[in-house]
């Protein structure tokens, strides 16, 4: 039986994946959301959201899809590894991601290009639809590949643009997006998601512990371990979730009932002495 059932709990309360149902909303991931849709729904163009590892980022662009997917008038792709070395590997990713069909048996760029083209006017003006694509780890795209999204965005009408772009990238993006002031004056919405504060790595906590079955007024984290776990984390959710996932599984181990100060200072040594080790 997984520890999570022993504990009381229905599911894995601080997996790392992107689940969108534990995607504890801090008040920059709020504001990040609300302004990200509202640039969608306006059709402005490109929007960039730009962190650190471990901030969020993914699980935050799982949460976008969801709130959009119920649309009708929003059509939503993604690319989660835009790591692509030429201009045609490039524009045959997109090509996929749109599902889009090229008759020509030997397709060429400019087959490509067209058929992309093509896409965005049909869908975006006939069907009067709003075309939205994210590209996670956007940090990845190089030079070829951004010159080709540039030109995407000049795909418009007299009110908005075709294509709604967003990035999701490490904050080494910024550098590479100023070199290309022509693309960089296209950005709608810049905005930096940051790691949480004390209170808000307590809320996450708990809010992912009530996700995950949790209903007992009895705490599973003292006041002193969230302190700790602050401590050594810096507010950053991945790691979070990870010493979290450690500490229930500790738990276990030693036949306690909650996590203190003393058990996360040991999973934090142990830490410490096998990345030493390393």
């Amino acid at each position: 039986m997984s520890y999570y059932r022993l504990l009381g709990l229905e599911k894995e309360p601080f997996s790392t994946s992107p689940d969108p149902k534990f995607f504890y909303e801090s008040r920059e991931h709020h504001a990040a959301l609300m302004r990200l849709v509202i640039e969608i729904r306006l059709r402005r163009g490109l929007s960039v959201i730009l962190g650190d590892v471990g901030t969020g980022k993914t699980t935050l662009s799982r949460k976008l899809f969801q709130m959009l997917k119920e649309r009708e008038d929003i059509i939503f792709h993604m690319i989660l590894d835009p790591t692509y070395d030429t201009e045609e590997l490039f524009l045959n990713s997109l090509i996929r991601t749109f599902k889009l069909e090229i008759k020509n048996e030997h397709p060429t760029i400019l087959d490509y290009k067209e058929a992309i083209k093509d896409y965005l006017f049909k869908t975006g003006v006939e069907a009067n639809k709003t075309i939205v694509l994210l590209i996670d780890e956007a940090q990845k795209l190089n030079s070829i590949s951004l010159e080709i999204l540039r030109v995407l965005l000049n795909y418009e009408t007299n009110e908005y643009k075709l294509l709604q772009l967003v990035f999701l990238g490490q904050l080494e993006l910024l550098p590479h997006l100023r070199e290309m002031n022509n693309l960089w004056d296209r950005i709608s919405l810049k905005y930096v998601i940051n790691p949480l504060d004390e209170q808000e790595t307590k809320e996450m906590i708990e809010f992912r512990l009530k996700v995950a079955g949790y209903n007992s007024s009895v705490e599973f984290f003292t006041e002193d371990a969230i302190r700790e776990i602050y401590r050594y984390t810096q507010g950053y959710p991945r790691r979070i979730s990870l010493i979290c996932h450690n500490a229930l599984k500790a738990l276990m181990m030693d036949n306690k009932t909650v996590v203190d100060a003393a058990l996360i200072r040991d999973l934090v040594a142990k830490d410490i002495t096998a990345t030493v080790q390393v």
